[in-house]
């Protein structure tokens, strides 16, 4: 049972996971209370489905970045997730994470991030506490984006760099 907020009229609100919360979140996730203490926001034109807010970490997502929030639908089975597309993950091991998943294994899924520099790692079936498949972001940036030439030679950086890290673990 996933526990919800709604307004005055029954219109789900979407509930915010902050930043600081972000650990808390994994002993309170099915705790309706907790649930209700989070902040809300609403945003009608996302239709149907029960909907929450998770702030991004890190650079393994681009083009979201620290401070963005990724609201995402409420997936109940795991035979709706689709490959290619992103979703937030709750698991017992990883914590939330936000990745593009394929359903390649029977009983797994292969994460994968948009950042090639991040590697590629399985999930069990078993571990998924729950699933949101991505809606939109709350952006808190206007950078402009890097063009195609200076991003291609910064994932040859990042891919070297990974690499020598690699050959440092085997020594």
């Amino acid at each position: 049972m996933l526990p919800i907020t709604v307004d005055a009229a029954g219109e789900n609100f979407i509930e915010i996971v902050p930043h600081k919360a972000k650990a808390g979140y994994l002993t309170g996730y099915a705790d309706p209370e907790f649930i209700e203490n989070l902040q809300h926001i609403s945003l009608p034109f996302l239709g149907p489905g029960k909907h929450r807010g998770f702030p991004v970490e890190g650079d393994s997502m681009p083009p979201h970045e620290d401070g963005s929030i990724i609201i995402g639908r409420y997936v109940e089975k795991l035979g709706e997730v689709m490959d290619g597309k992103t979703y937030i993950l709750i698991t017992k091991n990883e914590g939330i994470v936000y990745k593009r998943l394929n359903r390649n294994k029977k009983n797994a899924l292969v994460v994968e991030s948009d950042n090639s520099f991040y590697p590629t790692y399985e999930v069990k079936a078993s571990d998924i506490l729950e699933i949101w498949e991505y809606e939109c972001n709350i952006g808190r940036s206007d950078r402009k984006l890097e063009n195609v030439e200076t991003a291609s030679v910064k994932d040859l950086f990042l891919e070297l760099k990974r690499e020598i890290n690699d050959l440092k673990t085997k020594r």
